[in-house]
């Protein structure tokens, strides 16, 4: 059983890195940042899951990369989302409102 919101992250990691990409390309640690701050500082992405995600979300063909260079001029590795990828997040937001929903209901049931 999870012990913190930081293990629930795991499950749904793919789901936050593609949100992350949506809109604009991002390296590793501002997808990491934009986890963080878009879930008030709740979760924070690790760095081997997140690369992970990222180097599976690449395999699928939901992400492509390239390399650049990062606000500090430091060598980085960019990732966007494909338009596979843009499918993929509609489908996996659609799988995880469902299941969110079922979830608040089974809580707020009596017993």
């Amino acid at each position: 059983m999870p012990e913190s919101p930081q293990d629930l992250l795991f499950g749904s990691m793919d789901l936050l890195v593609l949100q992350s990409l949506a809109h604009e390309e991002r390296h590793g640690f501002a997808v990491s940042q934009w986890v963080h701050e878009r879930t008030r500082g709740v979760l924070r992405a690790p760095d081997g899951a997140l690369y992970k995600a990222l180097h599976r979300l690449e395999a699928r063909g939901w992400i492509r990369s390239r390399w650049g260079r990062s606000e500090k001029r430091r060598k980085a590795k960019y990732y966007r989302i494909t338009e596979a990828g843009q499918t993929a997040l509609a489908h996996e937001r659609d799988v995880w409102a469902t299941f969110s929903a079922a979830l608040d209901h089974a809580l707020e049931s009596g017993p």
